[in-house]
């Protein structure tokens, strides 16, 4: 099943970033005046703007005493994208609500200090009970404000305040990101899958540049870039699942690419100590041309791969196979074996070693195609 409302657009972020991989470029991201970044900086804050502005209009209009709690909330849930926000809203909505009422309760007995600790006590442990950490500190303000601070009204009064002035800044937060100029998680999610595939292929390219000759100049680079990638895609798939649902087994798909993702660093981290500090490869050239073809359709793959997310369609057949290169390489290790008594053991441990990363590495990539295709709900498998 095609899913065309999750499509991306092919603009400039995605050309720019296969150019600067194909280039060997160290870094993700140039910055230029006008880059794709900047503007989507320049947004969010005029986004954040509007929303602290319209919080304080809406205030005065209504005649809230404090109106600019409304516009401090607005500005602390409102973030880069909608799921963020959601997720920032949900947080300081619950620990607002769990401030007020203890900071309420609490303030019918006892004195200052000692009812004070005891109600932030208990707000730090009801909210780790109820798995809501973040809301926490939200919760633990909230009871100083309450109780602290020190203004005609009763304490319900000012308990309620609270809470219609931090739900104003919500409702103002994700009405500005819902509405104006959306920009989704799920969807910056699959941009930067994609990129992802992109740098751990440039990754797979260095490290096997490593085993045949000197090793790549940008290795550490692309290693920390991969990280980077898979770090902050990580953090975005967790804002994508609170965003409204975008289609039968998005969320799914997008899940699966993250795991394969993580599975698919560890695996090239593997390749790469197995070649580590070496300068004999007689035995693994032995191997070739197989254990050339599958190393060139991997990095292939990759490409591959990074096109079917880009696109979201994985039931488009790869321009090679990678279970006929891996029957292959079987195949020329069980004809050079005999051969192998001429090397020394550590270097033929060594290609056996390479050989079945590399094997693995081409099943993580297949599976990680056909498995997407399956939990995105497409009829055709490949």
């Amino acid at each position: 099943m095609r899913i065309p409302f999750l499509r991306l657009k092919a603009d400039k972020t995605w050309s720019q970033q296969m150019l600067a991989i194909k280039q060997r470029v160290g870094h993700l991201h140039s910055p230029g005046v006008f880059s794709w970044e900047r503007q989507r900086l320049l947004i969010h804050a005029a986004k954040t703007a509007l929303a602290a502005g319209l919080c304080w209009w809406l205030a005065l209009h209504f005649g809230l005493h404090e109106g600019y709690w409304g516009a401090i909330s607005a500005i602390i849930v409102l973030q880069s994208n909608m799921g963020a926000t959601v997720t920032a809203s949900r947080d300081r909505l619950l620990g607002t609500l769990i401030g007020a009422v203890l900071g309420f309760s609490f303030s019918l007995f006892g004195a200052l200090p000692w009812n004070y600790i005891l109600a932030v006590l208990a707000a730090v442990i009801v909210c780790g009970l109820l798995g809501l950490r973040s809301s926490s500190r939200l919760a633990g303000v909230t009871i100083t404000l309450i109780m602290l601070v020190q203004k005609p009204g009763s304490r319900s009064d000012l308990a309620l305040d609270r809470v219609v002035e931090v739900v104003l800044g919500i409702v103002v937060a994700l009405a500005v990101t819902t509405l104006v100029l959306p920009d989704r998680a799920r969807l910056r999610l699959r941009d930067g899958l994609a990129q992802e595939f992109l740098v751990l292929g440039a990754f797979f390219e260095a490290i096997m540049q490593g085993f045949r000759g000197a090793p790549a100049e940008n290795l550490h680079a692309l290693r920390e870039d991969a990280l980077a990638m898979l770090r902050g895609n990580n953090q975005l798939l967790e804002a994508a699942r609170n965003e409204p649902s975008g289609g039968p087994g998005w969320r799914e798909g997008l899940a699966t690419l993250s795991q394969f993702g993580r599975s698919i660093f560890d695996a090239l981290v593997a390749l790469e100590f197995s070649v580590r500090d070496t300068d004999e490869y007689g035995y693994a050239q032995k191997l070739d041309p197989s254990l050339g073809k599958l190393t060139a359709d991997i990095r292939t793959g990759f490409h591959h791969v990074a096109g079917r997310i880009h696109e979201w369609r994985f039931h488009v057949s790869p321009p090679m196979s990678l279970e006929e290169d891996i029957a292959d390489l079987e195949a020329r290790m069980t004809a050079v074996r005999p051969t192998g008594i001429g090397f020394s053991q550590a270097e033929i441990l060594r290609a056996y070693a390479v050989q079945l990363h590399l094997k693995q590495l081409a099943r993580l990539l297949r599976a990680s195609r056909v498995e997407t295709s399956r939990a995105i709900g497409e009829t055709q498998e490949q």
